[in-house]
């Protein structure tokens, strides 16, 4: 088969699949599975963030077949471009998440100093460091969430986004994570 009756089909195949034509985006998928996986997992370094990538990026095929114009480039190059965006974008999410964890790993009440006039200490350095280590105990998606909204100052849209997360979810985490650490501290306070 030539470049050009490859291409012809392909075009073909990504129209089909903007009627919604199951099979020939099976087709299509058997067609660019391996070289999204590739570009993604040469992107990411990372397998599993791979395998994650080319799951949305036939998502986001499947879902925009339709804005594929043939005038504008050559089908494997449109998808080859969602995947090295959609591989960018989750690189990029990967580098926040990490930075907000090792952001979170410092003491954020480390340059808390009550007033030298201060009659009451609101919290002595013995239960800072208990409700640091409740924090710490929470699985690592609530505390990451909790983290990022209540040291990062972010909305839940903002993590959600931050995190290519629902919104559903990341309320979730905050509302499972803020009920272990209030049943954590008042067993302890």
């Amino acid at each position: 088969m030539n470049e050009f009756s490859s291409e012809h089909l392909e075009a073909e195949l990504i129209a089909r699949v903007a009627a919604q034509d199951r099979e020939a985006f099976s087709q299509l998928y058997d067609l660019y599975a391996t070289p999204i996986y590739s570009v993604a997992a040469k992107i990411l370094q990372n397998p599993k963030e791979a395998e994650d990538v080319l799951q949305e990026v036939c998502v986001q095929i499947w879902e925009n077949a339709n804005s594929f114009n043939r005038a504008l480039g050559k089908p494997f190059s449109w998808v080859m471009t969602l995947t090295r965006n959609k591989a960018i974008d989750r690189f990029r999410a990967l580098q926040r998440r990490y930075q907000w964890t090792e952001k979170a790993k410092e003491d954020p009440l480390s340059d808390f100093s009550p007033q030298p006039d201060a009659r009451t200490e609101i919290f002595t350095r013995e239960k800072l460091a208990f409700i640091r280590s409740a924090v710490e105990s929470l699985p690592l998606e609530q505390r990451q969430a909790i983290e990022m909204a209540f040291f990062g100052g972010m909305t839940q849209n903002e993590i959600a986004e931050a995190l290519q997360q629902p919104l559903g979810t990341i309320k979730a985490r905050i509302r499972r994570g803020m009920l272990k650490l209030r049943d954590s501290l008042q067993q302890e306070l």
